[in-house]
């Protein structure tokens, strides 16, 4: 079994609804896995990755569920094809014999327009530069001494 289906397994399992946590898909994997098999972390993160980026997973803070679109792929791969029942062979009726076209008189072909190719545009080598800030002559304004108020 890979990771990425014992990983759906898991979750399948676990049924919570806010999705599993990774620690309880992992400790759930372990215990479901044969003993002469090894544990490989890198692989169980990579497949928990991958089945993220794949949209088979979804993942919600620290927890992943499966994803609707997923689920909908699993229960169409799970039902059984629908076998279309053969029909029976029509009785063919005789048909008239088809005549033969009459050949077809060769035509000259016609010239292709010639088109001008136009030289490739040059890529334009340097670089836009940037506007240049205007610097502004205007007068710092004077601000008015303001007198506090009396109550």
């Amino acid at each position: 079994m890979s990771y990425k289906a014992g990983i759906v397994l898991a979750i399948d399992e676990l049924k919570d609804r806010m999705g599993s946590s990774m620690v309880a898909i992992k400790k759930h994997m372990q215990a479901n896995m044969p003993s002469d098999k090894k544990w490989l972390n890198a692989t169980f993160l990579t497949a928990l990755k991958s089945g993220v980026a794949a949209g088979d997973l979804i993942k919600v803070k620290n927890s992943y569920k499966l994803s609707p679109e997923f689920k909908k792929k699993r229960i169409e791969a799970a039902k059984p094809k629908k076998v279309a029942p053969k029909k029976k062979a029509a009785s063919k009726k005789k048909t008239a014999p088809k005549k033969k076209a009459a050949p077809k008189k060769k035509v000259a072909p016609k010239k292709k327009a010639t088109t001008k190719k136009s030289a490739p545009k040059k890529k334009a080598t340097a670089k836009k530069s940037a506007p240049k800030k205007k610097t502004s002559t205007k007068k710092s304004a004077t601000k008015k001494k303001t007198t506090p108020k009396k109550k």
